[in-house]
């Protein structure tokens, strides 16, 4: 990284938001709770080696040269080093902020820019990602996906492993309210996401019927836009934002008073809506509306618990999702949730919070370091010695039941709304 003759004493470059690098006081407590520094072991892959990169790059004594780009590239924006950070940095902000950055004044190489356009042009829009995978469907229908797999080159096997069985049916569907709701109960609307209308059509489904049982009316969104955090994370600030307010209206125009999302990451996004558009004189104040009223799944299934017909024998463990750990803070809702079944057994794993390597679509643009993590999310759920492996984001899900499905293992990687389904029947 090339020095630069610029004075350091200014910030000279639109990196991030620079006020906010100066919360961390670079003790380092954030280290062993990043994914990429307990595997790489280097500073600059570190939260803290990471803003002191972001302050640099602000006060231009440094230049953005692929090496700069790689160390930001590499982080997974799954916010761990927040819930470790004693001083309360927002790192989140920080990251997006120099992700975005780096897409403005950055060249990358053709084969990754093709890539990452390529995802930004299919994965937020559920219509062009459905017309893709049509073909492959019908492949997962006559069960020749192993033949496809043994033939195909080493990138595309490997993105095909994280794509869950495409044939329908599935998932089993937990029992809608056997009466209709009250016309004084409260409104609930479950957003449905981009991927997770395609991939993980089952957990909206069955987010919903769990909270029409609860006594919930629930609403729809026809359609639901993408969240925005795809972008986010990707570094394309201005159509997240654009994804940001149609959200907000249309979630405002629904009425509900409670808004749900099966996928963490969108609930964590959604959440956020009132700082991201805070100096957007139209939405502000909606933004800040819409954002209040995002609530945890589990959260509200814990005040009317299931009712089993019987004993679920299970062993459970549970794996905290990055977002919903580290960006709701929700962490004992869904374990007391599953706790509360008839017959489960929870047994906890060793490192719940650690990111799995999904990251949105980071298990595509970082396949080595994400495999990694999968790995060691792997080691850690077969050493409980689970029948299950429950988590609340369809990102977990895949990587996780991926890279089990190469161990041959027997253990079910299933979302929390699914398996309260199936636990239900």
């Amino acid at each position: 990284m090339a020095a630069s003759a610029l004075s350091p004493s200014k910030p000279v470059r639109d990196v991030c938001d620079y006020e906010l690098l100066f919360d961390c006081v670079h003790c380092g407590l954030c280290a062993e709770a990043c994914p990429t520094y307990v595997v790489t072991r280097s500073e600059m892959d570190s939260p803290r080696g990471r803003i002191y990169l972001m302050k640099s790059l602000a006060e231009g004594r440094i230049e953005l040269d692929d090496d700069a780009a790689r160390h930001l590239d590499l982080c997974l924006g799954c916010r761990g080093c927040e819930t470790a950070c004693p001083s309360g940095v927002h790192y989140g902000r920080l990251i997006e902020g120099a992700r975005s950055f780096v897409e403005r004044n950055h060249r990358r190489g053709l084969a990754d820019r093709i890539k990452r356009r390529a995802l930004s042009a299919i994965f937020p829009y559920p219509n062009r990602l459905q017309t893709l995978l049509a073909p492959l469907k019908l492949v997962d229908r006559l069960g020749l996906r192993p033949a496809l797999r043994a033939v195909m080159p080493r990138t595309i096997r490997d993105w095909l492993d994280l794509l869950p069985p495409l044939e329908s049916g599935s998932r089993p569907l937990a029992n809608g309210a056997t009466n209709s709701p009250q016309a004084n109960a409260p409104t609930v609307v479950v957003h449905h996401g981009c991927v997770a209308q395609v991939l993980a059509s089952s957990e909206n489904l069955n987010s919903e019927r769990l909270l029409a049982a609860a006594g919930y009316r629930v609403v729809r969104l026809e359609p639901t836009a993408c969240c925005g955090a795809l972008d986010l994370h990707s570094g394309n600030a201005s159509r997240a934002l654009d994804f940001a307010r149609a959200n907000v209206r249309a979630l405002k125009n629904s009425g509900a008073d409670a808004i749900v999302s099966a996928a963490s990451g969108c609930s964590v996004a959604i959440a956020e809506y009132g700082d991201l558009l805070k100096d957007d004189p139209e939405f502000a104040a909606d933004a800040r509306a819409v954002s209040a009223r995002v609530r945890d799944l589990s959260s509200i299934l814990l005040d009317a618990p299931l009712k089993p017909k019987r004993e679920f024998r299970s062993i459970v463990t549970y794996h905290d999702a990055c977002h919903l750990a580290h960006g709701l803070g929700v962490r004992e809702a869904p374990r007391k949730l599953l706790a509360s079944i008839p017959g489960v057994t929870m047994v906890e794993m060793t490192e719940s919070d650690l990111c799995c390597g999904s990251a949105g679509s980071y298990n595509l643009t970082e396949p080595a370091m994400a495999r990694e993590l999968a790995r060691r999310k792997a080691d850690n759920i077969v050493a409980t010695g689970a029948d299950y492996v429950v988590l609340a984001n369809p990102g977990c899900e895949f990587q996780v039941a991926a890279e089990l499905r190469r161990r041959q293992s027997k253990i079910k990687v299933v979302h929390l709304a699914d398996f309260l389904a199936i636990a239900s029947q």
